[in-house]
């Protein structure tokens, strides 16, 4: 066959450890046999990073904004531990928590829904979407650790030279502290984001914070939330038969246990990223889960949920074989190209991604899948794959479907 041409690069964002891997192996076996791939490429791995101060992160979520589409491959967020493991000049902020910043925007997350994995929730009958918002509080924090006793304050200076103080805490002895930020802007393409996803889905929004606790911060948050909803949505919601619904988070993670899904979760930016770990466990896999940041500017990034998987990562280098399940990286690709085909105007490119994304939820419904799943499919697996043996399935079952 004719491979498909693309008009228009996508920025691609490499990754780490074992992603980093399998992520050249997909592009190799499913992608560059059938499309004549054009990227911009940014390597995000960790020893890259490190080498330009993170200047490679900025450069690539500006690339990001001048292209209008970027797949990210997951990276490592490094903690005490891998500044040692990797001879790092410093814990280098979250590269994810960067990019969010720059694009600004809301994460939505799904699970990928395949026959034969039951959800470990019983009453979970349909998939369950996260929103999650993607700039601001733990993730643009400034942390001071106090070595002695004193007193720390949050100070505001408005551009007249006003200030503001609050003392938040008189130490006796050594202590940490945080601050967080947001922006109302920010907070207000959150929220219009989640109700265009609603209706767009037709699934009902729930939203939940801590408004009785922080009465300030996530006060905000509520009140942005209710006042667009009630000036903008209300009707719209009606019209299409779903509802918003807002509580505190403790008691929405209870309900959230009994409902039957096929909602919308709206999440603060650190619930999300804890909230959307827990529904794709639930839903059978952290590799099943697609993921993409839609920014108010009309940006689009698509990643993988998940980390780099770094204990397959230690058993790959010793040359022992693993059973790495790919999909959340190939739904990564296919989103990306498929929004690249949309936004210009190629519905072979985008009928090409949607065909892929059904061949992999066909392989795994035939009993063909890697290890995670195979431990709890109903009924058992045909085949249990290693990650390269699941590639190859698929790309076999890709090349017959296009020979035909």
């Amino acid at each position: 066959m004719q491979k498909i041409k693309m008009k228009t690069a996508l920025v691609e964002l490499d990754g780490d450890e074992m992603t980093r891997v399998l992520w050249p192996v997909i592009k190799e076996k499913l992608i560059l046999p059938f499309i004549e791939l054009k990227t911009e490429y940014y390597d995000l791995g960790i020893r890259n990073r490190d080498h330009t101060d993170d200047q490679v992160t900025v450069d690539a979520a500006n690339a990001i904004k001048k292209y209008g589409v970027g797949v990210k491959n997951a990276t490592i967020t490094p903690n005490r531990e891998r500044v040692e493991e990797y001879g790092l000049k410093k814990q280098w902020k979250s590269p994810n928590g960067t990019i969010r910043a720059m694009l600004d925007g809301t994460v939505f997350r799904k699970p990928i829904i395949v026959k034969n994995i039951k959800p470990f929730v019983k009453s979970w009958k349909k998939p369950i979407s996260i929103g999650r918002h993607a700039y601001g509080d733990v993730y643009r924090n400034a942390e001071i650790k106090t070595q002695k006793g004193g007193k720390a304050e949050i100070v505001f200076t408005d551009k007249l030279g006003n200030e503001t103080r609050q003392t938040i805490m008189e130490f006796s002895g050594p202590g940490i502290i945080q601050g967080m930020h947001n922006t109302e802007a920010s907070i207000a393409s959150f929220a219009k984001a989640c109700f265009e996803y609603s209706l767009e889905e037709k699934i009902d929004c729930w939203f939940a914070t801590k408004d009785t606790v922080s009465k300030i911060y996530d006060q905000t948050f509520k009140t942005i939330f209710e006042d667009i909803y009630k000036t903008e949505y209300k009707e719209k919601f009606s019209a299409a038969g779903i509802s918003f619904f807002y509580t505190l988070i403790d008691d929405l993670v209870a309900r959230i246990m009994k409902t039957e899904g096929g909602i919308l979760w709206a999440c603060k930016n650190y619930d999300g990223d804890v909230m959307s770990d827990m529904v794709a466990s639930a839903f059978g896999s952290l590799a099943m889960m697609s993921s993409v940041l839609v920014s108010p500017h009309g940006y689009f990034e698509y990643e993988a949920a998940h980390g780099t998987v770094q204990r397959h990562y230690y058993k790959h280098l010793k040359g022992e074989k693993t059973s790495t399940n790919a999909v959340a990286l190939i739904f990564a690709w296919t989103g990306a190209l498929k929004k690249r085909g949309e936004l210009d105007g190629l519905p072979l490119l985008s009928g090409f991604s949607d065909r892929l994304e059904k061949l992999v939820i066909e392989t795994i419904e035939d009993g063909y899948m890697t290890g995670d799943l195979a431990a709890i499919c109903e009924p058992g697996a045909k085949k249990v794959l290693d990650s390269i043996e699941f590639l190859d399935a698929l790309a076999k079952r890709l090349e017959h479907g296009y020979s035909e």
